[in-house]
């Protein structure tokens, strides 16, 4: 059974910084896409980041030069380094992990999420 456990949500003050973990298990997880998503207050969720099986990286906007994603196949974790946090990166972090080929997607799983609150 596949499990997904975010970890390093924390209240933090604005330009502080903030670690966040995801251990995944039950899954083949070199073989993963994995993201970072968040959530926050009247917002849907949006992609953070994410890293493909073969350690491509993507970024959205807001957090491009200020967060840096990355995984560890040997631990089964993908990590997010959030730098220079902002208010507006407030929100619940959830990690995904998600396997397909070409546009058909095999596998889809998300953690319960981890809280990031940061005060200007």
């Amino acid at each position: 059974q596949a499990q997904l456990v975010e970890s390093g949500g924390d209240l933090v003050q604005a330009g502080g910084s903030l670690r966040l973990s995801c251990a995944a298990s039950g899954i083949t997880f070199s073989s993963f896409r994995m993201g970072w998503y968040r959530q926050g207050p009247e917002k849907q969720r949006e992609l953070v980041a994410d890293i493909t099986s073969e350690g491509s990286t993507n970024y959205a906007d807001p957090v491009k030069g200020r967060f840096t994603i990355s995984r560890d196949n040997a631990k089964n974790t993908v990590s997010l380094q959030m730098n220079s946090l902002k208010p507006e990166d407030t929100a619940v972090y959830h990690c995904n992990a998600q396997f397909s080929r070409g546009s058909r997607v095999f596998h889809d799983y998300w953690g319960q999420g981890t809280q990031v609150t940061v005060s200007s």
